[in-house]
């Protein structure tokens, strides 16, 4: 008698689980991102390393535009003292002044302190010194 066999079988689920070494990476960048490994072991080490590698290295390769601003300073030397109520006391060399008139003195005495100390009013001024070196002595108070 002859005997029939059957075809050999085909397994008809075939296994679609992740390898074991797959499942414990997956499991290990879970737990970098959920921050889930106690302080003091090698994962923790692991994680603020990177962080503080990041903080410091990245200035080199990202542009995050933080210069400071260029600023045009004035040629003129001005020395600002606070004058014990509120205000301040600007000394400023005469030099630079073209104003002849009260005027255009201190429109150009408030255009030498503003950038220096921001928007100010000016109280009063007076000139100082002898005929060739003139500073002016300016009382202001910001606005």
């Amino acid at each position: 008698m002859h005997r029939i066999e059957a075809p050999p079988r085909i397994a008809a689920s075939a296994s679609v689980e992740p390898s074991l070494p797959m499942i414990g990476i997956w499991r290990t960048l879970r737990d970098y991102v959920l921050w889930s490994y106690e302080r003091g072991t090698i994962q923790y080490d692991v994680m603020v390393t990177l962080i503080l590698l990041f903080i410091f290295l990245s200035p080199y390769w990202i542009n995050f535009k933080d210069k400071p601003v260029q600023r045009d300073p004035h040629r003129t030397e001005v020395v600002v003292t606070a004058d014990g109520r509120g205000g301040l006391i600007f000394q400023i060399d005469g030099s630079s002044l073209q104003g002849k008139d009260d005027d255009g003195v201190k429109v150009e005495l408030s255009r030498i302190i503003e950038p220096i100390s921001g928007k100010v009013a000016i109280t009063k001024y007076e000139r100082v010194g002898d005929g060739h070196a003139v500073n002016y002595k300016v009382w202001a108070h910001k606005e």
